[in-house]
């Protein structure tokens, strides 16, 4: 059976503090290491009054230390905002401290508006078209010094600590592939190229020191609860996150709703967006999930879900982890390919 991961985006819920969503990403991650879950990943986004984990090297940090065995990482760091040196050195530290639990996920998109980005003082057009070589970058300093290489990572240098590309587009699955890395598709909010860029990545992926063979990841919402219609209410909350930023007005997760206040084409853009979504009770969940794995092929699923109240999205992740485990025991779904 593959393995399930955990995609965090700290939310911070209305009328809650981020020192709130760091304490609650901190306490799923601990659920999530017991439940059995493979990896929990927290991803950088800008000037979003509804996500703490801006600074995702630190919250890293955060839930590294407050875990045992569970890997860590980015989901991811949006490579852009960020020289090269900077990443290696944060992330080598965290590897220092960690030693083999550190991910580190790369992105291309700024995960900000342009705005914010200048206040980053990003460059972000030419930041952009230097994102491979930014990457080859990163590969030098966590591989062991060349002689005479005059700028190194401290920490950093022969860690070798592994990298992924994330995307949703063909571009980062082309580059993944050429590279020889573990590639991973944002479907769980941008699903319209999955399936043509897994294929892309899978027939040109050239085998490298750090992957011998295709190695796929898919990102899918899940809302579990005790039956169809809480999960779907539960669901809410993310729709009306989607539907505020798509407005304009950014804010904080809001509590679910009994009926989304979103014109028909609203509507209708929301649920192609959110199409790899999982939503229901546990039988439901488990039809969505399987069904996801059998269409992709997927290694591994990463699973995001941004829920209100902080004991139903406990509640959601563990029933997930059970999912997983009936699914292996009826032996409906393949196990992975590799071993990342």
């Amino acid at each position: 059976m593959i393995p399930f991961s955990v995609l965090d985006l700290s939310p911070i819920a209305a009328g809650a503090t981020a020192a709130q969503a760091l304490a609650n990403t901190l306490d799923l991650a601990q659920h999530a290491e017991r439940w059995g879950y493979r990896r929990y990943w927290l991803a950088e986004h800008h000037n979003m009054p509804g996500i703490a984990s801006a600074a995702t090297a630190v919250v890293i940090g955060h839930v590294a230390g407050g875990t045992q065995t569970i890997r860590v990482g980015s989901g991811g760091i949006m490579l852009p905002n960020h020289a090269p040196l900077v990443i290696a050195e944060q992330f080598g530290t965290l590897a220092s401290l960690y030693p083999g639990r550190i991910d580190l996920g790369l992105g291309r998109a700024p995960g900000t508006d342009q705005t914010t980005a200048r206040a980053l003082r990003r460059d972000l057009a030419s930041s952009a078209e230097s994102f491979p070589d930014d990457v080859v970058e990163l590969q030098r300093y966590f591989a062991a010094p060349a002689p005479g290489q005059r700028v190194r990572a401290v920490p950093g240098a022969g860690l070798d600590v592994p990298l992924w590309l994330l995307g949703s587009s063909l571009f980062s699955a082309q580059l993944a592939a050429a590279l020889g890395l573990p590639f991973a598709f944002a479907s769980h909010f941008a699903p319209d190229h999955l399936m043509t860029a897994l294929h892309v990545y899978r027939t040109q992926f050239r085998p490298s020191a750090a992957l011998a063979k295709p190695y796929a990841m898919v990102g899918v919402n899940v809302f579990a609860a005790q039956t169809d219609g809480q999960a779907q209410r539960l669901f809410t909350s993310l729709q009306q996150q989607i539907l505020n930023l798509r407005r304009g007005t950014p804010g904080q997760l809001q509590p679910p709703v009994d009926r989304l206040e979103a014109s028909e084409f609203e509507l209708s853009s929301l649920a192609h967006s959110l199409a790899y979504s999982a939503i229901g009770s546990r039988d439901t969940v488990r039809a969505g999930l399987a069904s996801i794995i059998e269409q992709t092929g997927a290694d591994e699923l990463i699973l995001s879900g941004s829920i209100y109240d902080h004991a139903a999205r406990l509640q959601s992740f563990e029933i997930a982890a059970q999912v997983r485990a009936e699914l292996a025991d009826a032996g409906t779904a393949r196990p992975a390919g590799g071993g990342q």
